[in-house]
């Protein structure tokens, strides 16, 4: 059998905590910040679980991490 593909895309965008949990970083923080607080800029920096919905495909998507 040979070894399964990870999906690039995914690879980048999502890791997995050490209980197993999907960990996701937040969109709208590339571009257009000057009308955002500071505040919301510092919580967008955060790293946080994916929705449990999506958890199952993208564990799928990233099988060797």
């Amino acid at each position: 059998m040979p070894k399964m593909k990870s999906h690039s895309g995914a690879k980048k965008r999502f890791k997995l905590s050490k209980n197993g949990k999907v960990m996701r970083g937040h969109a709208f923080k590339s571009h257009i910040l000057t009308k955002k607080s500071t505040k919301r800029k510092r919580n967008l920096r955060k790293v946080v679980p994916a929705d449990v919905t999506n958890t199952a495909n993208v564990k799928r998507l990233i099988p060797y991490k």
